[in-house]
């Protein structure tokens, strides 16, 4: 591999977005699916969502720049972040002033821009999704709400996504096959039943789209073919007439080669994005199904190994071009406005006897080169592990790792697949899973929404509530009372203190899955997502979207936020108020109530950072007590299914996951301080990675802590993030080093997945002082990256303060 090489046209391409400092929005979509629906009123929800994407398919503006080789914009202008007012305008109509000035996630909008979105937004006061759900839920669950014990407003603000569709279906298929899917089906609808007059709706409506979706890609094939006659640069009329041959072949047909094919797949994730903004639409297994057209035009010599690594770059950029808007709580959780459009690499797959055999193949080489040449935060690079992972390959990760992008990061066949197989995944299917989004995994073309990403849950906030009669420190909210607290000293020993946590994270887990089920009601009722649900398997012979149980497989995870705090508190209450006491329980409550201010209380703070066990350092007394806290939260979902349970797919039940994605920031921000130490308002530990600073014996030390919680019932996905200094990876012996830590962690201690910052802590803090020199630097956030330049003051000083390691 050379990583050390940028095409020209690549940089240039790469330079114009990564110095957008503060992008545009667009209203182009907000105008045509009000028009739309303004027009419609009596047509039911999913035709006037059928004849809105087709409207605005039709008319939005589009463009071909950057002399890219992969074609198809999102919005009107580079990196503009559409409108979905379907979903949402409280916030908007709130916000819109002030969208410049968010740190880390601002946006320009013009007074032409501001005029638009307030001549449309009132015809969608009351009718949002937003609105709906709070139409529908208790006082009870708002209040919940409001103290964001629990959140849920990205569920309701934006589609669901999570989760990759067919691909290797319509690169066989092609658009016209696809459209006789659906008439075939159709044909055999009887629509004189409740039933079949709903797959009626839905039938129509993907016909609708994908014809849509047809003409479109057009659209840019006569863009294409005009640039072509206007152009005095005979290399970029060639490439134009190209991509005009091959928009106007994949607009009907299946594709002939790799570069068709990649366009295809890109294309099929643009309209992805524009019919709903949910994030962590994925690709899948890339390798495998575009690895076939890749080598027979290596082979026939068409396709110049350098020009391959241009075709990916270019889609890579144009991912990176796909943007979303998100409201300023909203946009803190998510630090970086990232998208984690995830390609998976690697793995295994299924010979014709049904034995696993290693899938690395010459593609996923060339996406591996081409991810380590671009250093860019798209697409989310994932490497499927297992223990037969050619070692060559690996040390090739290893490699791009060694670049400081944080990719690629790493999932373990060696879980995720017999665990699949246990819920009642078909073993060929298991076999196929791949990365969704940041480190949760599915069944590409198969899965339902959000295999991860329902509601967040503050876990160190119940905490709280445990330790003092149920009483939320940060609201003064009481939802489920009892009678013991630190404040009175009356919790005879840590038994009591595990059973308030035991009654309390149970009463929330229940609140969370009543929040979930609302949003997820509504927005099968009035935001459904038709091109997406045509390329999942099973709903087009079931009449139905993904949303109302048309996926073959359907399981779902909310999210668990300061899994770390939540150890290191409990073990500090066992160790030093109950086994070896050196702080009484009213002294606990009058220093977490006061902050630990004063010299005294800092005193105490000290003795809890000091002397009180953590996480991360390999620490029986902390590891399997926090394993023992999780497991109750774990029990207490296998007590709940979600809305498509017993609707078509097989499943429809929870599983726990850890991916907090940036929200340990805002979440500590609402956090009061807590027994281990960490003060009020400070960021709370991120993932399942230990908190920041508290893991001093090593990376290994970290990965026998990360393994005793069971990651088998954690199919969310269990995070790591591991920050190393460039020197330890400096030689070809750190490289093995490395290299075997891998796969100790995922061999022996069962491992979910991990992945590296290889950066700095003086880089860093002079990317934070000095942004303008640094706007290409990207670092691994969470199960992402993102340009640390882009990021909010709050999230850099987060990633600067974790643990760097040595090997």
């Amino acid at each position: 591999m050379e990583l050390n090489y940028l095409a020209p046209r690549i940089q240039t391409h790469k330079h114009a977005l990564v110095n957008i400092v503060t992008p545009p929005i667009c209203t182009e979509r907000a105008e045509a699916y009000t028009k739309v629906y303004q027009e419609n009123e009596d047509k039911p929800v999913i035709v006037k969502r059928a004849l809105a994407l087709e409207e605005h398919l039709r008319t939005r503006t589009i463009w071909i720049d950057n002399d890219e080789l992969i074609v198809g914009n999102q919005a009107s202008k580079l990196r503009a972040a559409p409108i979905f007012p379907e979903y949402t305008v409280r916030w908007i109509e709130a916000e819109i002033d002030g969208l410049a000035d968010r740190p880390g996630a601002g946006f320009f909008v013009s007074e032409q821009d501001k005029e638009v979105i307030h001549r449309l937004t009132p015809y969608w006061r009351g009718k949002t999704v937003q609105d709906r759900c709070y139409g529908m839920f208790t006082d009870e669950q708002q209040a919940i709400l409001a103290t964001t014990i629990i959140k849920a407003e990205g569920n309701m603000t934006s589609g669901d996504a999570h989760l990759a569709v067919d691909n290797e279906k319509i690169l066989a298929l092609g658009l016209d096959g696809l459209i006789s899917e659906v008439d075939d089906n159709r044909q055999l609808n009887d629509i004189s039943t409740f039933e079949g007059l709903k797959k009626e709706q839905f039938y129509k409506s993907v016909l609708i789209v994908l014809q849509a979706v047809q003409q479109h890609i057009l659209r840019f094939a006569t863009l294409a073919q005009d640039m072509a006659e206007k152009t005095s640069d005979s290399q970029r009329k060639t490439e134009l007439d190209t991509i005009a041959a091959n928009c106007e072949h994949i607009a009907y047909h299946p594709p002939h080669n790799f570069w068709q094919a990649l366009q295809l797949s890109y294309f099929v994730q643009l309209i992805l994005q524009i019919e709903s903004n949910g994030h962590s639409v994925s690709f899948g297994r890339m390798d495998q199904y575009l690895n076939h057209f890749y080598v027979k035009d290596i082979e026939s010599g068409k396709l110049p190994h350098n020009f391959a690594l241009e075709l990916l770059q270019s889609c890579w950029l144009k991912l990176l071009e796909v943007n979303k808007i998100r409201s300023g709580a909203h946009s803190k959780a998510s630090a970086g406005s990232p998208l984690y459009q995830n390609v998976c690499i690697g793995g295994q797959k299924l010979d014709s006897q049904g034995v696993p055999h290693d899938a690395v193949n010459p593609l996923s080489w060339a996406i591996l080169e081409s991810c380590g040449q671009l250093r860019s935060t798209q697409p989310n690079l994932s490497v499927r592990y297992h223990e037969g992972l050619d070692q060559a390959f690996l040390m090739g990760c290893i490699e791009v790792i060694k670049c400081g992008f944080g990719m690629p990061a790493f999932n373990n066949d060696e879980i995720v697949i017999p665990e699949f197989i246990k819920l009642g995944v078909e073993k060929e299917d298991a076999y196929n899973y791949a990365s969704i989004g940041c480190i949760e995994t599915a069944v590409p073309g198969k899965w339902g929404y959000r295999c991860t990403g329902m509601s967040f849950i503050n876990f160190a906030r119940i905490l709280l509530a445990a330790l003092d009669e149920g009483i939320d420190a940060t609201s003064g909210e009481r939802f489920l009372p009892h009678n013991k607290s630190l404040a009175k000293g009356n919790f005879a020993n840590m038994a009591e203190v595990m059973a308030a946590w035991n009654e309390q994270v149970r009463y929330y887990t229940r609140k969370s899955i009543e929040i979930d089920t609302v949003v997820d009601t509504v927005l099968e009722q009035q935001a459904q997502d038709i091109f997406c649900s045509s390329l999942v398997d099973q709903c087009l012979a079931r009449g139905k979207t993904v949303k109302e149980g048309g996926a073959k497989y359907d399981w779902v995870s909310g999210l668990q936020v300061g899994i770390a705090n939540l150890g290191n508190s409990l073990a500090a209450i066992k160790h030093l108020v109950f086994e070896q006491p050196q702080i009484t329980q009213p002294e606990l409550a009058k220093a977490l109530a006061d902050d630990f201010e004063g010299a005294e209380q800092e005193q105490l703070r000290q003795r809890i950072i000091n002397f009180a066990p953590k996480y991360g350092n390999d620490d029986d007394s902390v590891d399997m007590l926090l394993a023992e806290a999780y497991q109750v939260y774990i029990d207490e979902l296998d007590n709940f299914v979600n809305t498509r349970h017993g609707r078509g797919p097989i499943g429809g039940g929870y599983y726990a996951g850890t991916s907090s994605i940036s929200a340990n920031v805002p979440f500590g921000a609402s956090t009061m301080a807590t027994p281990d130490g960490r003060k009020a308002t400070t960021p709370l530990a991120e993932g399942a990675s230990p908190s920041s600073g508290s893991d001093r014996l090593g990376p290994t030390a970290v990965y026998n802590s990360v393994g005793k919680i069971q990651a088998n019932k954690i199919l969310g996905g269990v995070l790591l993030n591991q920050k190393l200094s460039p020197a330890a990876v400096a030689t070809e012996g750190d490289k093995l080093k490395l290299s075997m830590l891998i796969r100790t962690f995922f061999n022996h201690h069962k491992g979910w997945h991990v992945q590296y910052n290889i950066v700095s802590r003086e880089t860093l803090l002079a990317a934070k002082k000095n942004p303008e020199q640094y706007r290409d630097l990207v670092v691994r956030v969470a199960g992402y990256s993102a340009f640390f330049t882009a990021l909010s003051p709050d999230a850099q000083d987060d990633i600067i303060a974790r643990t760097e390691h040595e090997l």
